[in-house]
């Protein structure tokens, strides 16, 4: 579990890098509809970096902590694909990327049922 700890508060301190960065480094850099791809992807990546610290602070209760954890790893996942295809659009204007968010989209689906999967039966 402090794996996925770590890995959470490492994505979270990312996000708010990137989110940074794109506050005060693209602004006027960038068109206004590729900042809003941009902040998209950054309140995605910090609603689902907050989601891998809470299964890592729920996986011991749970009926199946092996699963709570492939949700993390899906919501990892999602993170890369979703959240970075995003940040690869917005910043390189390629719109061939944007195939690649409905795959972490579906990985993010994946990781909240895994856990929800999880959670059927308290741990006991």
């Amino acid at each position: 579990m402090s794996a996925f700890v770590r890995i959470g508060a490492i994505a979270a301190m990312l996000s708010v890098a990137i989110g940074a960065f794109g506050a005060h480094a693209l602004e006027g850099r960038i068109s206004e509809h590729a900042l809003e791809v941009y902040h998209k992807g950054v309140q995605y990546h910090m609603f689902h970096a907050l989601g891998i610290l809470l299964i890592a602070a729920l996986a011991d209760k749970l009926g199946s902590p092996k699963l709570a954890l492939r949700a993390a790893g899906l919501l990892l996942a999602g993170i890369v694909l979703f959240s970075g295809s995003l940040y690869a659009l917005a910043l390189s204007g390629v719109n061939a990327l944007g195939a690649i968010t409905p795959l972490g989209g579906v990985a993010f689906l994946a990781g909240w049922l895994c856990l929800a999967l999880a959670a059927r039966k308290p741990k006991g």
